[in-house]
C-alpha cells in the first residue's frame, strides 16, 4: 500500500487498449447493482472451492526467496520486481492463461518493470470482472504482506479457476500492477490506457492490498456499495463483522477505477493505523497497536504473515469470482 493519500490526477483521455480477461467465486443474493454493475447476481451459482492457503503460502515463500537473491526487496525499478513478474507469469501460462506484459511507458518511475494481465478467455468480454494486487514492494524489504499477500492471493485463484474450468457467465480479468509504492501509477496508467468502451464493459474492479496483517482487521473497500456485496456477505458468513476500510481509502490501486466510475471494493486487512479497543473485542489482537507492525519496514517477511486472515482473503475471493461470473450450468 502506497504510504500516503495524495494520488496525482490522471486524464481519462483514449491512449490504448488492453485485451480483456480471467476469473473464480460464490453466492449471495443480488441487492440492487447499479447499472454500471450490472447484471444482477446469480442467486444460483455454483459454490466456489476451497482455495488452498497452504499453496498460496508457497507462492509466498517464491516471493521471498525472489527478493532474497535480489537485495532483499522487489521494488518496482529492480530485478526482484521483473524476476516476481517472471514467476507469476510462468504460473499462468502454464495453467493456460493467455498472459500480457504492460510496459508502463508514462506516468510510472524510470525503470519501473510492466503491469501483468491475465484473462480466463471464456464468458461474456461485455462483462468483465477485474482483480488486482500490485506486485511491488518498497525497498526497505521483500514485501511479504505488503504486497506478497494480495498477489500470492490472487495468484492462488487465478490457478484454482483454471483447474476448475466451470462454465462461464462473464469474463474475469487479474492484474499485478507495478510501481504502486510509488504513487499508483502501473494502474493508473492501465486505467489511461482504456477506451471508453473498455472501460464501459468493467462492472467492479476489486482490489487486494495487505491481506495478512499479522494484528489486522478485516476491512472492505466501499463495503455498503453493490460491488462490495459479495465479499462482504462471504466475511459476515464467518461471523466477522467487516468495517469500511478507511485507513487504504484513495491509497491503493482501486482508486484509478474509482475516478474513472468503475465500481471498485476489495479486502484488506490494514497498514500503519493503529486497532481499537472495540476491534481488538472483536477480531482479537492489540489494542493500541499497527495493524502491521512490519508496514514498510525489512521485518515484512514471512513471519509477517496472519495465514488465518490469508486463507479468509483467497477463499472470499473465490466467492466473490463465482458470484459475479461462473454460470450455474455444469459443464455437460
Amino acid at each position: 500500500m502506497r504510504r500516503r493519500f495524495a494520488v496525482a490526477s490522471f486524464s481519462l483521455a483514449v491512449v490504448l487498449g488492453c485485451g480483456t480477461l480471467p476469473a473464480a467465486a460464490a453466492a449471495p443474493a443480488d441487492t440492487g447493482r447499479s447499472a454500471l454493475a450490472a447484471p444482477a447476481l446469480d442467486v444460483n451459482a455454483l459454490a466456489a472451492p476451497d482455495v488452498d492457503v497452504t499453496k498460496v503460502r508457497a507462492h509466498l515463500s517464491e516471493l521471498s526467496a525472489i527478493a532474497g537473491r535480489n537485495g532483499g526487496n522487489r521494488r518496482s525499478t529492480t530485478q526482484g520486481y521483473r524476476d516476481s513478474v517472471a514467476y507469476v507469469k510462468g504460473k499462468l501460462q502454464a495453467a493456460g492463461y493467455t498472459v500480457t506484459e504492460q510496459p508502463c511507458t508514462s506516468g510510472c518511475t524510470s525503470g519501473a518493470g510492466p503491469n501483468l494481465i491475465a484473462e480466463w478467455p471464456q464468458g461474456d468480454a461485455n462483462n468483465v470482472y477485474m482483480f488486482g494486487a500490485h506486485l511491488d514492494g518498497v525497498s526497505a524489504g521483500p514485501g511479504m504482506n505488503d504486497n506478497g499477500s494480495g498477489s500470492a492471493a490472487l495468484l492462488e485463484n487465478a490457478l484454482t479457476l483454471a483447474q476448475q474450468n466451470p462454465a462461464m457467465r462473464n469474463r474475469v480479468r487479474f492484474a499485478w500492477w507495478t510501481d504502486e509504492e510509488q504513487g499508483l501509477n502501473g494502474s493508473e496508467f492501465y486505467v489511461r490506457s482504456l477506451s471508453s468502451t473498455q472501460r464501459s464493459t468493467i462492472r467492479a474492479y476489486y482490489n487486494f492490498d495487505m491481506v495478512a496483517s499479522t494484528n489486522g482487521g478485516y476491512f472492505i473497500n466501499r463495503i455498503t456499495t453493490s460491488a462490495a456485496a459479495p465479499m462482504k456477505a462471504y466475511w459476515d458468513s464467518l461471523g466477522l463483522r467487516p468495517e469500511e476500510n478507511t485507513e487504504g481509502a484513495g491509497r491503493s490501486d482501486d482508486y484509478p477505477f474509482q475516478q474513472a466510475g468503475i465500481p471498485t471494493s476489495g479486502y484488506a486487512m490494514g497498514a500503519s493505523a493503529r486497532k481499537t479497543s472495540a476491534q481488538a473485542a472483536k477480531w482479537g489482537g492489540t489494542a493500541g497497536s499497527a495493524y502491521d507492525p512490519c508496514y514498510h519496514r525489512s521485518c515484512d517477511t514471512l513471519t509477517n504473515v496472519n495465514t488465518t486472515g490469508l486463507n479468509r482473503a483467497a477463499d472470499g475471493i473465490a466467492h466473490t469470482l463465482w458470484q459475479q461470473a461462473v454460470s450455474s450450468t455444469t459443464r455437460g
